[in-house]
């Protein structure tokens, strides 16, 4: 009401009403109730609502205890509660505190509960806070995530509450820990009762009987000083606890261990304690990431390389430490694509007659336990996560099941826990059996948010009123306006791509082909059989290489075949498969389109649409076809951002005037340590003869053309593109045949060039000179020629007598190079003047390719870079002028993918991805200009952290 009073006086409203007295009295409150809110009267919500939870009958938690409530209405809030006589907390004490308990919540601005909200009560344009469950497009909540659309909600979502660190803010992680713990000791009371053992587990009831957690912490000391005075049966053993994570979730389930006489060790130390430890306490291990992730090249660990490539490692838990586990207690977070803790074939072993603990029991007819392991505390309740056999949760009615390895049988256990096989709980929602303490300890964690919350009004635009925010709240507004905000946008794609999941699931199995197992294939390969319904044929030459990548990655096998001369082989392959990928070199390319043609099979290259290739456009739109091209770094990435950029400016109405993009494919500057400030990972053959070719772009207008045959490299020129990197760039091939294709025909300079480190173009250039990048054959490099040396090479090269003096062959050099002594110094650096032998290769520039690949390798630990940068001048609809730039930067990881494989492969990877999933329809031989070709692409590359940076300049 005062904020309405508030409204009109603001206006030069009158109002003479029953309140006025009252609002005179009580205007300081006022005042300080709408500052305590917000300075803002126009943006502050001053009416707060808590829903019931309609969620299962366990379900008694609350967002907020009748403590905090009274907190808020002191403040000046009218908290609205829904009448609930579930809640842990009864209405009384909520309406003792100064809420007002009433079914309708049309009021309030702010609507805060704990879990998922029905559909039938979800009111328009108001801000919702609780646990979405919806940041993985989890399929049961889409439906309630499209009505918040529909409806214009504001959905703000605790689990994304986050600090800079990226860690949680407000969670209920610690009492599921808490009870966690409680339960699955517990159900170890039963589970040994069963195999003929009474343990002082059997005193410790499920935590939901428990008024509050110190009752059951009493509880477990009590058992604990049973164990102290040596009451555990010494046929058990001594029993030893796992706990894996650090988080809260670790920590509540160790503060409830720590009741019982215990002793932390090192994991190392389990198989000890297993032999020769004390009945009278419980050992406990904590297990970190570095104790059991093993790269599987290198055997080590890396923190920053698992977050990014966790399918690159193994996990070493199930041989190394968990035959000597009495019960697992698991509450880690397992990111797709990573190892398991568990495997089926895993727990089998270990719930083998061989695992049985090797105590000898206290008497004749006693028994033995099956195996050592007897329980298994999923706190994490992630089904078919980082525990494989965990396929489903269980439940506060019934928390336990037996899993039976040997036959892959869940066991409810209802009455009776008798039977094969290992004790699991994985209740998915622990903290609801302790709801006074969990609610308590969530609303202190959440009420200092709760005032960042009441500003928020769902009906006006987010952008408008982000700024009322800190990250951590604004950050977890998930839905707002009818549609998803832009750090959750990948909602919507990660949805589409489960649903086509699902759909190809009941369409059955893709054939992918990919040709060349060189080092750009392995992203492709990996990138692809994330999917499991994917099966890859890896063909190559190369034996090894390809056999060795087959057998790294799932439904992938390798096929060894010359392209060239087993082409009735290949054609077969094409015809087998669904999908064909070649990074062959790109002579080779219009070969495999006929066969893809003939054979009526999709194709991706990340080669140029060279004139051969666009030749077979109308058959391959006869047959029916695909064929993505230029899908790479340079061509792709480039093309992607480029488009992005086009397309937006000329929706907003403006112009582009000017487009210059350099990109290179380059050592890191620490590797850069040759002559030519350049290394290879393949053969160099078409990098040097590219300093051959010929050139043309519009300068301001003016077409400028260079021929080929070695007057490319006369224009390079001194690049200050990228702080601390001293570059040059000359111009890449015909730049003016992108004006139509771009649709960009306003620009007057139209500029796609190639970077390098500065001295590389001289340096070439001298290699030009003395006859080096030649590509007609020599009589002395015929293989049927006298052996000579790079000295001898370079004498018959020059016409001069191979016993000339050392002083002599420099000066005919220096000659050469047209008097450039850098030249000369770089011939001689490369080892060009060396008594080594040449292994001939008919032309200079093919042995000269040929050594330089050897010479200019990378070596072990070095790693590459590719930079990107367009730089886009436009006017603006206004007409002012802005000139973006738009910078990839990336380096190769020396134990993972190099920069230029992750940069070319993932691309093409993706795109060929989108042509199986259906997302591109068209036929024919195409380029990726489209929207809706770039940017799932560019999307999707972020996921890899493959993405760009943007800047603007006024002009």
């Amino acid at each position: 009401m005062w904020a309405v009073h508030l409204e009109q006086l603001a206006k030069g409203t009158t109002f003479l009403t029953q309140h006025h007295h009252t609002w005179l009295r009580h205007g300081s409150l006022a005042l300080r109730m709408l500052c305590g809110v917000s300075r803002n009267s126009s943006t502050d919500c001053s009416v707060l609502a808590i829903r019931r939870e309609d969620g299962g009958q366990w379900e008694r938690r609350a967002p907020l205890s009748p403590a905090h409530v009274k907190k808020l209405v002191r403040k000046g809030v009218k908290v609205l509660v829904q009448p609930s006589n579930r809640r842990a907390y009864p209405m009384q004490e909520y309406e003792k505190a100064g809420a007002v308990i009433r079914e309708d919540l049309s009021e309030a601005c702010l609507i805060m509960g704990v879990k998922q909200v029905p559909i039938s009560g979800l009111l328009p344009e108001k801000t919702y806070a609780f646990f979405s469950h919806t940041i993985k497009a989890q399929e049961a909540n889409m439906a309630m995530l499209d009505t918040i659309l529909d409806r214009n909600i504001r959905l703000i979502d605790y689990e994304k509450m986050e600090d800079a660190r990226g860690r949680r803010v407000v969670a209920f992680g610690k009492f599921a820990g808490v009870s966690g713990m409680i339960n699955i000791l517990h159900g170890m009371g039963l589970r040994f009762l069963a195999l003929g053992h009474h343990t002082p587990f059997m005193h410790v009831a499920q935590s939901h009987n428990y008024r509050n957690s110190e009752m059951a912490r009493q509880a477990v000391r009590d058992c604990g000083y049973e164990i102290a005075l040596g009451l555990m049966p010494q046929s058990i053993g001594p029993l030893t606890f796992v706990f894996t994570g650090s988080g809260n979730v670790s920590q509540g389930a160790q503060e409830i261990f720590n009741e019982l006489p215990h002793e932390y060790i090192h994991p190392k130390d389990l198989k000890d304690v297993c032999e020769t430890g004390d009945t009278s306490r419980c050992y406990a291990t904590v297990l970190s990431r570095n104790h059991h992730l093993r790269n599987k090249d290198t055997g080590v660990f890396s923190a920053e390389e698992y977050d990014k490539h966790p399918e690159r490692y193994i996990s070493t838990f199930a041989h190394e430490y968990a035959p000597y586990v009495s019960c697992l207690v698991n509450g880690i977070y397992w990111p797709p694509n990573a190892p398991r803790l568990l495997t089926f074939s895993d727990l089998q072993h270990l719930l083998s007659p061989d695992m049985a603990p090797k105590q000898v029991p206290e008497g004749p007819g006693m028994p033995r336990l099956p195996h050592r392991l007897v329980a298994v505390c999923d706190i994490s309740a992630d089904p078919g996560g980082s525990l494989e056999f965990m396929t489903e949760c269980t439940s506060i009615d019934v928390p336990f099941i037996l899993y039976d390895a040997e036959h892959h049988i869940l066991r409810p256990r209802t009455s009776s826990f008798a039977g094969d096989g290992v004790l699991v709980c994985s209740i998915d929602n622990f903290p609801a059996q302790l709801p006074r303490e969990a609610t308590d300890y969530f609303g202190n964690l959440l009420i200092p948010y709760v005032w960042q919350m009441l500003k928020s009004r769902a009906e006006a635009p987010f952008e408008e009123q982000e700024h009322l925010f800190s990250p951590t709240v604004g950050g977890a507004v998930i839905a707002s306006n009818g549609r998803l905000t832009p750090r959750f946008e990948y909602i919507a794609e990660l949805r589409a791509q489960k649903e086509k999941k699902q759909l190809m699931s009941c369409m059955g199995q893709q054939h992918v082909l990919v040709l060349g197992s060189g080092y750009v294939s392995e992203p492709v390969v990996e990138y692809l059989t994330r999917e499991n319904n994917t099966h890859i044929t890896l063909v190559s030459s190369i034996k090894t290489e390809a056999e060795t990548l087959a057998d790294k990655y799932q439904n992938t096998q390798a096929v060894i075949l010359d392209v060239q001369q087993q082409q009735k082989d290949l054609e077969q392959l094409v015809k087998d498969n669904n999908l064909v990928i070649s990074l062959l070199p790109y002579t080779l390319h219009p070969i495999v389109a006929e066969m893809c043609i003939r054979q009526k099979t999709n194709m991706v290259t990340a080669s140029y649409k060279t004139p051969a290739m666009a030749e077979l456009h109308n058959r391959a739109v006869e047959a029916g076809i695909t064929v993505m091209n230029e899908v790479g770094l340079d061509p792709g990435i480039d093309h992607f951002l480029a488009m992005e950029c086009f397309d937006r400016v000329k929706a907003e109405g403006g112009k582009i005037t000017s487009f210059v993009s350099w990109a290179g494919g380059l050592p890191a500057p620490e590797c850069a340590d040759n002559p030519l400030g350049y290394k290879f990972s393949w053969s160099p053959r078409g990098v040097l003869l590219n300093t051959l070719s010929q050139a043309k772009y519009l300068q301001d207008g003016q077409v400028v053309s260079i021929p080929a045959g070695g007057s490319l490299l006369e224009s390079t020129r001194a690049m200050d593109l990228h702080p601390g990197l001293d570059l040059e760039g000359f111009p890449n091939r015909d730049s003016t045949i992108y004006r139509e294709p771009y649709s960009i025909q306003t620009a007057q300079t139209l500029l796609r060039g190639t970077l390098r480190f500065k001295g590389y173009s001289s340096a070439c250039i001298g290699l030009q000179k003395v006859g080096l990048i030649n590509t007609e054959n020599h009589s002395c490099l015929a293989p049927q020629a006298p052996t000579l040396t790079w000295r001898d090479l370079l004498c018959n090269l020059l016409d001069m007598e191979a016993n000339v003096s050392d002083d002599a062959l420099k000066a005919a050099i220096l000659d050469k190079v047209e008097g450039e002594e850098y030249r000369v110094k770089v011939i001689e650096k490369l080892g060009l003047l060396s008594s080594e032998p040449v292994d001939k290769q008919t032309t200079p520039l093919d042995t000269l390719s040929k050594y330089l690949a050897q010479k200019l390798a990378y070596g072990s630990g070095e790693r590459d870079m590719v930079l990107l940068i367009h730089l886009i001048e436009m006017q603006r609809s206004d007409g002012s002028r802005v000139q973006e730039k738009v910078t990839l930067l990336q380096y190769g990881d020396p134990q993972g993918y190099s920069a230029m494989a992750k940069t070319v492969g993932y691309p093409a990877a993706i795109a060929s991805r989108m042509i199986l999933n259906g997302d591109i329809q068209d036929k024919g031989m195409l380029v990726p200009f489209q929207k809706s070709v770039y940017q799932p692409i560019l999307d999707r590359l972020k996921m890899e952290n493959v993405q760009a940076d943007y800047t603007t300049q006024e002009l």
